[in-house]
Order: structure tokens, then C-alpha cells, then sequence
């Protein structure tokens, strides 16, 4: 499925919550959506924010375990691999595991 990130568009993201998980690395993330974002500064490090053709919206963030949380005692955000998945739609996580070939 086609898609479109924050790096090539503006997405809202306004409202989205927790509808799934993932297990995997920062660099397949990175290679299948690009660079992230940095997050919110304070409860995550690295976010995505991504928008399917069909209009699904959906985010994948670190959430309370990276250093901007937890300071030294965090993980560094290329050293992360449980992530959330943020949307509208329970589909969204479906979209992202098939992008990433789980």
C-alpha cells in the first residue's frame, strides 16, 4: 500500500491513540519510513507519522523508556525496539506490519 510520511507532508496526528505494537529495529523503521521525527522531547525520542493512500492515519513512537524520559538510565533511540502504534483505526497496525514484511 501506498503511503506518505512527515517528511514529504504535513499529517494530523491530533487525537490518535494507542491501538497496537511492534517489535523491531530502529534502522527497519528508518529504511521503510524514513527519518523520524524527534518526538515529543519528553515522554518520546523518535516518531513517524504516516498517512495510507486510503487515508489511514498512524503514528509509531517510543514511549517512557528512551533517555528524553528516563535520562541516563534510558535507551538510546537507535538501540529501541518495542513501539507503539498510534491512529484512528485498529487497521493501521495491519498497514505497518506489511510494510515492514512482518
Amino acid at each position: 500500500m501506498e503511503f506518505s510520511t512527515h517528511n514529504q507532508k504535513e499529517i494530523n496526528i491530533s487525537g490518535t491513540s494507542l491501538v497496537g505494537s511492534i517489535q523491531c529495529s530502529f534502522a527497519q523503521l528508518k529504511k521503510v519510513f524514513g527519518e523520524p521525527s524527534k518526538g515529543d522531547g519528553y515522554k518520546t525520542d523518535a516518531e513517524w507519522e504516516i498517512e495510507f493512500k486510503d487515508g489511514t492515519i498512524a503514528t509509531i513512537y517510543n514511549y517512557k523508556d528512551g533517555k528524553n524520559y528516563c535520562g541516563s538510565k534510558g535507551i538510546a533511540k537507535t538501540k529501541l525496539t518495542d513501539w507503539h502504534i498510534g491512529s484512528f483505526d485498529i487497521r493501521a497496525v495491519s498497514y505497518i506490519k506489511k510494510e515492514l514484511g512482518f
